[in-house]
């Protein structure tokens, strides 16, 4: 972290977690494009039900987020046995969490899904794979949890198999079970939904069994599974919810959009769902590139060596800024091509051929923002990125897009996007010369670790 060429070390850190996101951009992809070829309804359930699943990431990534840091505070406070309580105690959080999207799935998924369209097919197929994904969710907390504890020890490799495998077994299950190959049933869109939580739990068996046989910092126990800590709860809970409110704002906003589209044509949210699904496979590689920066950053702070913050700074916003400049270049010159992925009907060209390169011109702009983003995080300051997601999402995007729709033209509704992300860029910009600036006044050169 001190010695490595900084744009070796970036790459090295990065890479793996740029592939595993890759992966699974590409798995929502492939999804997705099964689902399209059974009908354009069918398209549009699975975008109606991504917001409850984005809640139940955002819930499993938050708190394993806490999980991390209060695991990875005791084993460098050489406190091995709270480490192994809190992984412990993460388990049940899993299982907890699970029985709260059981109920959510079994309660809530019908008003979910009729508030978004009127379409009677579309409901049916939403209602069918939301509950699904909801009531056998427990694949999805624990492969997400598990695969945390591999990280916070260092084993990210493991981590990234685990992933890695689940997607793979998901995508290789898709046509098997949608359309009934190989001897299986044909079960349509209730067979994505259960490609889906099968490739989970595959995967959330393998990362069990990954940590059990390769993690030696951490010991399971039943026992302390069912008898956890107060005291650790909280300290899970106070780094853990920021984040999953964070994620969770995504939710938001995404119900949100689908209602706005909903006047316009199921179609119009069909092109919003697909959207999402195609911008992930240039937004995953530049999240797995901010996680790659993060810890280099922290570790060169608390080293005090600005010149290598300052250059992984300069070298990360730029690849990240390529990264995103490909991706404007994609969307701007073959985004029937892109559409085409998921059998796109005329009206859903017509209504997504603007849409893609409207959209598209926020890439650049999200890139710097996420690069710069990275600060706030390895900083200790990412409240910052709390109120940076709230005010681009909630503050700016949904208010933005709805006064659009009054317009009653679809197309301007996606300039919504772009708005969003110019305001969002510069508020990253001026919280980013606050921290920097509050954080290395009293920095002189590279000798500055009295000052930290």
């Amino acid at each position: 972290m001190g010695i490595m060429p900084v744009k070796k070390l970036i790459i090295s850190m990065s890479v793996p977690m740029m592939i595993s996101m890759l992966v699974q951009a590409l798995y929502n992809i492939v999804d997705s494009m099964f689902v399209a070829k059974l009908s354009e309804d069918a398209l549009t359930a699975v975008t109606l039900i991504f917001p409850m699943q984005n809640l139940m990431i955002s819930v499993g990534s938050g708190t394993g987020v806490g999980v991390n840091a209060v695991l990875s505070r005791s084993l460098g406070e050489k406190n091995p046995e709270k480490a192994s309580k809190a992984a412990n105690t993460a388990l049940l959080l899993s299982f907890l969490s699970f029985v709260l999207f059981l109920i959510i799935g079994l309660t809530v998924t019908v008003p979910f899904v009729a508030s978004q369209t009127d379409n009677l097919l579309t409901r049916e197929y939403a209602t069918a794979y939301g509950r699904i994904v909801c009531c056998m969710s427990f694949g999805l907390f624990f492969q997400l949890m598990l695969e945390r504890l591999l990280q916070s020890t260092g084993l990210t490799v493991y981590s990234m198999i685990s992933q890695i495998t689940g997607a793979v077994i998901n995508m290789i299950l898709d046509p098997i079970m949608i359309f009934g190959l190989l001897g299986f049933p044909k079960l349509g869109i209730s067979g994505a939904a259960y490609a889906t939580v099968l490739g989970q739990c595959i995967a959330a068996i393998l990362g069990l069994v990954l940590n059990l046989r390769k993690n030696r910092e951490i010991s399971f126990s039943f026992g302390s599974v069912l008898k956890p800590e107060a005291n650790i709860i909280s300290e899970i809970f106070n780094v853990g919810l920021p984040s999953i409110l964070m994620i969770s704002i995504g939710s938001i906003m995404t119900y949100s959009m689908n209602r706005i589209l909903k006047t316009f044509s199921d179609t119009a949210t069909a092109v919003f769902g697909v959207y999402f699904k195609l911008q992930s496979f240039f937004f995953m590689p530049v999240f797995g590139l901010n996680n790659g920066t993060i810890p280099v950053l922290a570790y060169n702070l608390g080293a005090g060596r600005k010149d290598r913050i300052d250059e992984t700074l300069s070298f990360s916003t730029k690849l990240a800024l390529s990264i995103m400049v490909i991706g404007t270049v994609v969307f701007e010159l073959i985004p029937s091509v892109l559409l085409g992925i998921f059998d796109a009907s005329e009206n859903m060209l017509s209504i997504g051929v603007p849409a893609m390169r409207i959209i598209a011109l926020n890439f650049p702009m999200a890139a710097v923002s996420i690069a710069l983003g990275a600060v706030f995080q390895s900083f200790a300051r990412s409240k910052y990125s709390l109120v940076i997601s709230l005010c681009r999402q909630l503050v700016v995007l949904i208010p933005a897009a709805y006064l659009l729709s009054l317009s009653r033209n679809v197309n301007m509704v996606w300039w919504s996007f772009p708005i969003a992300e110019l305001a969002s860029l510069s508020m990253t910009i001026v919280f980013f010369r606050r921290v920097y600036s509050s954080t290395f006044e009293n920095f002189k050169g590279n000798d500055a670790k009295e000052a930290v």
